[in-house]
């Protein structure tokens, strides 16, 4: 997720309320001489709303990630933000990873480190973290079946600052660190442990982190590990971070002051910036020919290249559409009625890569196919309407319509009615001119092809919430396609695996895409040293569609204030405050 993240998101997190905030109110003030603050543009319309370290589905927001640990640093930090993706041990709290020899369990270390209120990070905080994940694992965001926690078979603490645990079986000790043990966020028991069970505590956490603007006051988010504590939390958006004078880790904040500023779309952020009230802020890549407005007002522009993927999830639980999504053949029209590489050039200003998989292509990598690389299916609206009309569907009115329903040759496809029209609905975040230029590209190239598609709008959290996983018959299946925008890419951890996206009932695929030999070739990646179960997932899915896969943008075009520096831009689209500083 991030989402991430998790990250949508990173998602995450993907991972993700509605937005209050209008115009460019997030951005007043001005940054002080004394440089004793920094001002951080957060996405268009992507509103902090969850501070709990353990996200959920309708949470996967990677700012929250992002703040989150600032607040609670993980066990274990694996990251880009010493410019490579690795183990950052300085924002970590654990110091070593031992794998048996087998690879069948860890023994992990954890450094001296203290809460703010002065009691030791022990293993029981670990443990606490562990029972709640394995007691609540289907409300967790990051759980898949079969995953953690469920191949996590025990926890046993040797002492205050060692324990271990054991796996079901061996398993790739990259994966399971870069991809596992990274979800792992020590939580203090002594303050948040009410009583009554990891059940009753689930729920007690859950409630209070609904209650946004108590976030500042409520003394259960007092306790934190991390170099920044909140100041304010606004339930319009903006977050301000104090430096937590009680911090005892690697990362001691540069910046006493950090202040989050929302905003509701990328001009209102970019007036902000040519007023001096950003120090940190970005633009569209449509503004890469106005860099030198910028650069003359003493920013520096910075392309943010991201570990992503970016595409739309089909609802394949969707009543009225579902049967179709369903049939390959139309995904393959829909896929190739769409013009990555116009979108890449034009849409982007050639700040994006055409995506073709499930593994990001934007950086060099060993686990992507040839297949994937290769394009499997190029743009050609001619050939998808072809495809359209070889299974039973004629142009009716400039839509493509099933007049041959049936599940043999030459028809339709099992569950696809006589007249069915093929009409597509997306929810997109709204906020961002790219990603309504991009939208309305694929709305024009789809009329080509005979396929109607619709597009509706609202702010990311609110798109995250509409378009959840579901069954036919709930009243919120009603979705069809969901995007989260170009800057809601999905942002992998360091081994890109896909299985909360992709291994049916992963805990962030949305659109309920389910194949068992695809479930296989993930369980293989995680657990082989060779790269070759990864890159066999990656010619399946290129192949199967499971999403509509789109151009990969970089994660933003960063501006900087001249000054502002040292530090490296996170390929996992986290933002890591305590490592900015003012070098002049």
């Amino acid at each position: 997720m991030s989402p991430a993240r998790t990250r949508l998101l990173a998602g995450v997190t993907l991972s993700a309320g509605a937005l209050l905030l209008a115009g460019c109110s997030g951005s007043t003030g001005s940054s002080p001489a004394s440089k004793d603050s920094i001002n951080y543009a957060l996405p268009a319309n992507f509103t902090p709303n969850w501070i709990l370290p353990i996200g959920t589905a309708a949470h996967l927001n990677t700012n929250n990630n992002s703040i989150t640990a600032a607040l609670w640093e993980p066990l274990i930090a694996y990251d880009g933000s010493t410019g490579k993706i690795g183990w950052n041990k300085a924002g970590s709290i654990a110091t070593a990873a031992d794998f048996a020899a087998d690879n069948k369990s860890v023994k992990i270390t954890l450094g001296d480190r203290h809460w703010s209120d002065g009691k030791p990070i022990t293993s029981q905080d670990v443990r606490f973290w562990f029972d709640l994940i394995k007691a609540n694992k289907k409300q967790w965001a990051g759980y898949t079946p079969g995953q953690a926690p469920d191949n996590w078979t025990s926890f046993k603490a040797g002492d205050d600052h060692h324990f271990t645990i054991t796996f079901d079986k061996a398993y790739n000790p990259q994966w399971m660190l870069a991809n596992e043990l990274q979800s792992i966020t020590p939580l203090p028991e002594h303050a948040w442990d009410k009583g009554g069970g990891a059940t009753k505590t689930w729920t007690y956490l859950n409630n209070a982190a609904k209650n946004i603007g108590s976030y500042a006051s409520d003394p259960l988010w007092k306790t934190i590990s991390g170099p920044y504590s909140v100041k304010s939390f606004s339930t319009a958006g903006k977050v301000v971070l104090a430096a937590n004078k009680k911090y005892d880790g690697g990362e001691k904040p540069g910046i006493p002051t950090v202040n989050l500023l929302p905003f509701t779309t990328a001009e209102a952020e970019k007036n902000a910036l040519r007023s001096g009230s950003v120090d940190y802020g970005y633009i569209e890549a449509t503004d890469l020919d106005q860099e030198e407005s910028f650069t003359s007002r003493g920013y520096t522009v910075k392309p943010w290249s991201g570990w992503a993927i970016t595409y739309m999830p089909y609802n394949f639980n969707n009543p009225s559409m579902g049967a179709v999504f369903k049939q390959l053949y139309a995904r393959q029209a829909i896929q190739r009625s769409i013009d990555q590489t116009s979108i890449a050039k034009v849409v982007f200003n050639g700040t994006a890569v055409p995506g073709y998989g499930p593994i990001p292509t934007a950086q060099t990598s060993a686990f992507v196919s040839r297949t994937q690389k290769d394009n499997p299916y190029p743009f050609s609206t001619s050939a998808a309407k072809s495809l359209l009309t070889a299974h039973g569907w004629t142009e009716q009115g400039g839509v493509m319509t099933c007049t041959g329903p049936g599940g043999g040759a030459g028809q339709c496809g099992d569950g696809v009615a006589k007249g069915t029209k093929f009409q597509l609905q997306v929810l997109s975040q709204s906020g961002s001119a790219v990603t309504d230029n991009m939208m309305s590209a694929i709305q024009s190239s789809l009329a080509k092809t005979g396929i109607k598609f619709s597009i509706r709008t609202a702010p990311v959290n609110s798109v995250l919430a509409q378009t959840p996983q579901c069954t036919a018959g709930q009243s919120v299946c009603t979705w069809q396609l969901s995007f989260f925008g170009t800057a809601g890419s999905w942002y992998f951890p360091a081994f890109p695996t896909g299985d909360s996206l992709f291994q049916s009932q992963g805990g962030s695929n949305f659109g309920n895409y389910s194949d068992a030999g695809v479930d296989q070739l993930i369980s293989t990646s995680t657990t082989s040293s060779s790269n070759q179960a990864i890159k066999d997932y990656s010619t399946a899915l290129a192949k199967d569609l499971p999403v509509i896969w789109l151009p990969e943008p970089d994660y933003q075009i960063s501006v900087l204030k001249n000054g502002l520096g040292g530090f490296a831009q996170d390929s996992l689209a986290n933002f890591h405050p305590a490592q900015w500083k003012w070098t002049s």
